[in-house]
Order: structure tokens, then sequence, then C-alpha cells
């Protein structure tokens, strides 16, 4: 982390807990700690976790040891400069790096700007897809002045949160015209998000030509998630990892945002799925928690924000 963090707020991360948190009051006035960032029990074993998952799936797909890394626990994306902020912790400093061109380092847990910048020891170009309800701020502005990456994240945009990604922010300097987004409305479902994304996907990978692929599969954009405000089904938002996974190139999944954690966790259990060739069923495996989790483990969720039971 201190690679591109500074030494003070990863030493917060460390040091502060829910017990002692009292004791560092300005710290957590000067990082936004608190509020929609709050300090939680293993803060920074979790910041670890979700930056190393990225960077060792990132240099994997270097190694040639996959052909698709999946990172559940990353993929957060709005933290700032010297601010947490949406539930994103990790923040960064100005970087320059002659491998890099011109990067800010402002990503959460660090785990998704971490993660490209491994790919960048061995790709020439890295495309990032955002498909999470909010925009992906973060990312964009650690990329903003570079051609090296190529972001593009589909949101809802007005009057909501964080209240960027305007269709005109194209990115600045070398980067211009590197920062592609897609701002949507409220209730946006299956048919219209496919209409949206397939074409402008497509397109990029024909005119940027990424040597990678890094997908940011935030599931707030589902149906029904009770922050969100999209009408994905399961199989819709999936549609998007297919799609992705078509072009054959080495690609990172992400997690994100989801704040209905069971539709969450059903349609990420449903695309690892897809990610290895099976088209997973409502029936799932017995466990210790499965009589506990019926009928909710055998539902699937449809464009209508309901959940479905299939049996």
């Amino acid at each position: 982390m201190t690679q591109f963090h500074t030494d003070e707020y990863v030493d917060f991360l460390q040091k502060v807990t829910p017990d002692n948190m009292d004791n560092f009051s300005k710290e957590q006035g000067k990082y936004n700690v608190g509020d929609d960032c709050p300090v939680f029990d293993g803060l920074f074993e979790f910041c670890g976790i979700s930056a190393g998952g990225s960077m060792e799936g990132a240099a994997r797909l270097n190694r040639g040891k996959c052909d698709v890394a999946v990172n559940w626990a990353g993929g957060l994306h709005h933290a700032k400069k010297s601010e947490a902020s949406g539930f994103c912790y990790i923040n960064g400093v100005y970087h320059w790096h002659m491998a890099y061109d011109f990067v800010r380092i402002t990503d959460p847990y660090a785990d998704i700007v971490l993660g490209i910048l491994e790919l960048l020891r061995f790709k020439s170009r890295v495309l990032y897809i955002d498909i999470d309800v909010h925009h992906g701020d973060g990312v964009e502005e650690a990329f903003y002045a570079t051609d090296r990456v190529m972001t593009v994240s589909f949101h809802k945009y007005g009057e909501y949160f964080p209240g960027t990604g305007e269709l005109r922010d194209i990115g600045v300097g070398t980067g211009k015209h590197h920062a592609i987004n897609f701002p949507l409305r409220d209730g946006i479902d299956d048919k219209s998000y496919k209409s949206i994304f397939e074409p402008v996907i497509g397109k990029v990978m024909e005119c940027y030509r990424p040597e990678a692929v890094v997908l940011q599969c935030g599931g707030d954009s589902l149906s029904g998630d009770r922050l969100g405000c999209f009408n994905l089904s399961m199989k819709g938002h999936a549609n998007c990892v297919n799609f992705v996974k078509s072009f054959n190139l080495p690609t990172m999944i992400l997690g994100g945002g989801g704040y209905t954690m069971r539709n969450v966790s059903r349609t990420w259990a449903y695309e690892t799925g897809r990610l290895v060739g099976q088209d997973l069923g409502p029936e799932l495996p017995y466990t210790d928690y499965y009589e506990v989790s019926i009928p909710q483990l055998r539902a699937m969720i449809a464009s209508n924000g309901l959940a479905v039971l299939l049996t």
C-alpha cells in the first residue's frame, strides 16, 4: 500500500479500531472516515485482502497462469486523493512512474488501480469497465490523464452519489477521449441495458484494442437493490460478463457495490459459473446453512425486483 499511499494514512488504517477510534478524531476528520466510511474490526486486514487479491489476480494474468481472475472482495471505486468516500477507504497521492505515464492514485482500497498498474507492467493498454449503479469516479480520476487505460462507466446520473460522470467528461492531456461515461436514468431494464452495453463495448474493443480488461460488477445495479434504482435481472447483469468474456482477452472480474446482500451473492455465484462455462440453476448443493437459507437460496432475481421461486 505504501508504494502508492502516504505512510501516515496507511499507519492510521492499521492502528484505528472501534475501541480506540476516539483517540483518532483528528485523523478521522482529515481522512473522512466515519459516517458512510465507518471504522470496523478488521478494516486494515480487509484493505490488504482486497488490494492483494486484485494485484495477485493481475499478476497471474500477466504470467499466463489464468485467462480470467476473479476477486469479488475487490472493485470498490470511490475514494479520493485525501479522503475516504462511499464505503471506500484507501486514499492515494499523486504518483509519477515512467512506465505508467501520469497516474493519480485515488482508488478505494487501492485494489482496482493497483491491479491495473500491475497489468500495465506487461500490457500496453488496459480497458476498465464499470457496471456498478454508481459512477466509477476514483478509477476514472486515477487514469484521467493517460491513454494507457480507457475507463468506461455505465451509471445512474443526476442527483445521485457521487454526482460525477457526465457525458462530457472525456479525459485530459494524453488521456483525452480515453474516459467514456454513459449516464443513465432510473429503471433501465435488461433489454435496454444490453442495447447500450454491447454496441459501446464492441466499438471500444474495435477502436482501443486493449490487451487486458478489468470488469467491475457492482451488484447495486440489480433490480430491488436497497440503494440502487436500476431494473436489471440476474441474467441481464450476467450478460455483461458473458459479452466481455467473449472477446477472449485476459480479464479480471471484480465485485463492488450491492446492498441487498442475498441478491448480490446469488448473482456473483451465477456469474462465477458463467465464467467457467456453467449455467447454474436455482438448486444449490447441500451445506450446513441449507435449511436456514431456504427458500432464499432457491430464488432467482427477476427484473421486477422480486425474488421469484423456481421450485
